[in-house]
């Protein structure tokens, strides 16, 4: 049974949170604030950030600090990501948020109910657990890592229960990204519907 972490919804566990360009999806290329909150408990082998799995880690950080440092960045949009930023209440953390004019975007694996307001969210399923289901009719963006040639068949699971308006996105895992790229340029080829992530932060060798 999925139970979330009790923390107090007006102090979050926060990694790091810095000012940079989208890397990823639909909104790559955009100048964006990222809040990268501590805790995980999905466990995706090839995850590159494991250093945000362990909440505890991470000092506890009033949400109006890290709204207000959002405001102070300029950014027009403000990214809360993880470790898996869905363990936690975010409805004051959004608030805050939106009270300084900022967009709300969230990453998630979707693996428990969303909260918060959220003005765009980016819905990444792992295999390592299941998400909620009612993560679908949410998910704004449909943004699968393609590991394995199996994975395509994964995606497209997924790709049929969001709603016909999300945006569906392949992304090769990294460490594997000259061996999977040709194979999504390929797929999304055959099936238009689908567009190529590609991880530019990477490449620019930004946060």
């Amino acid at each position: 049974m999925n139970v979330k972490i009790p923390i107090s919804t007006t102090e979050l566990p926060l990694m790091e949170d810095f000012y940079t360009i989208q890397g990823e999806g639909f909104y790559q290329g955009r100048a964006a604030y990222f809040i990268r909150l501590g805790g995980c408990d999905v466990g995706c082998v090839w995850c590159d950030v494991k250093d945000s799995w362990d909440a505890e880690a991470h000092p506890k950080v009033a949400v109006e600090e890290m709204a207000t440092k959002a405001e102070a960045s300029g950014s027009r949009i403000a990214v809360v990501t993880g470790g898996e930023p869905v363990m936690y209440n975010l409805e004051p953390l959004t608030d805050a948020l939106h009270k300084r004019f900022l967009k709300t975007h969230i990453e998630t694996s979707g693996v428990y109910p969303l909260t918060g307001s959220w003005d765009w969210v980016c819905f990444s399923p792992k295999k390592f657990k299941a998400p909620h289901p009612a993560i679908y009719a949410k998910a704004d963006e449909l943004k699968v890592v393609i590991y394995h040639k199996s994975d395509f068949f994964w995606a497209e699971e997924h790709a049929a229960q969001v709603g016909s308006a999300c945006q569906l996105f392949l992304q090769p895992e990294w460490s594997k990204e000259k061996e999977i790229l040709p194979l999504i340029i390929e797929y999304v080829k055959s099936n238009p519907k689908w567009q190529v992530s590609l991880q530019v932060h990477k490449y620019m060798n930004i946060p």
